[in-house]
Parts: structure tokens; sequence; C-alpha cells
């Protein structure tokens, strides 16, 4: 099987752990860690406090990268022990072909792969949870915004949901971020 970089279909491991961890209705304090992380973002600010379940909706909405680094945080104590986290999780459901290095899918390193058969494995897997399916299936979230006046209002970069195909249930597309 051939290993590939996966993109931001990291995130669907990174949100089937946040909500496995219990803690969805916990607040989460954005760090200047989560801030500073590049690409695709949900522009989080540092000392913002935002709901670990508002977050998991960005992650998946938007693919917020800041959004990754915030709930690693909180979910794993840091973000290497969010990593370690992943990659036990991987081994648990069956992914032999899979290394996270991160929770997001920036390729940082080379150490971040998969195969289309454990993206397979990890998507069946988010699926048979009700919550991941209903967050992954969500077209539009309004989330507070604890430091301005205004919510956040995050609509589905997944066209396939929103635009492409009717039978379309949700999920996580692997574009670079």
């Amino acid at each position: 099987m051939k290993k590939n970089r996966i993109a931001s279909i990291t995130k669907i491991m990174t949100a089937i752990l946040a909500i496995e961890s219990g803690q969805m209705d916990e607040t989460v304090k954005v760090s200047s860690n989560a801030f500073g992380t590049e690409g695709s973002s949900l522009y989080l600010k540092v000392g913002e406090r935002i709901k670990l379940e508002d977050l998991v909706y960005g992650l998946m909405l938007r693919s917020g990268n800041d959004a990754a680094v915030a709930i690693s945080e909180k979910v794993g104590g840091s973000l290497d022990g969010f990593v370690w986290m992943m990659n036990q999780k991987a081994e648990e459901i069956g992914m032999k072909n899979t290394h996270f290095s991160n929770p997001h899918g920036l390729d940082n390193t080379k150490n971040h792969y998969s195969t289309a058969y454990d993206m397979a494995i990890l998507t069946r897997y988010a699926m048979q949870n009700e919550t991941y399916v209903k967050i992954a299936g969500t077209k539009e979230h309004r989330a507070p915004n604890s430091t301005e006046q205004w919510d956040y209002v995050w609509k589905n970069k997944n066209r396939l949901l929103t635009q492409l195909y009717e039978y379309c249930t949700g999920g996580k597309q692997g574009i670079p971020n």
C-alpha cells in the first residue's frame, strides 16, 4: 500500500478524539501556539475562550488549523501529547500504515502519512459516531465570539456536501491547507 501525505483529512482523527474526550462542553483558552498556526484558519485570538464543541465545528467546516492546535492542547494536554493519542487511536482501530505528527495535516514532516485504505478505516470509524456525523454534515454553524460583538458564522467548505452531490452526508476532503 502506498503511503501518502494526508493533508486536511488528518482532521477527522482530531475531531473524533475531541468528541470521544467527553470535554465538548468545556471551554478552551486559545494559546499563542494555536494563534500562530499557518494555513487555513478560524482567525482565533490569543486568550479567546471558546467551547471545544465550537472548535470542532470550525475544524470540520472551515478546516481551521488554529482550531486543530487549540483542540490538541485541550484534549492531549499538549500538542505532542495529542499526537501520541492520535497514533494510539490509529493503532487501536487498525490503521497499520499511518503515522500522525500533527493535528491539522500541514506537511511539516515526512512522518505524517497514511494510505487510502487506512483513511477509509478512519472514516468508517468516525461515521459510526453520531456527534461526528452531525458536525461533519453541518452546512453552517454559529459560535459565540468572546472577544468581539459578533458571532462566528462558519459555512462548510466541503462542496460535495453543499453543492455537488445531494446524497453526501458529510466528511472531510484531503485538500492541502
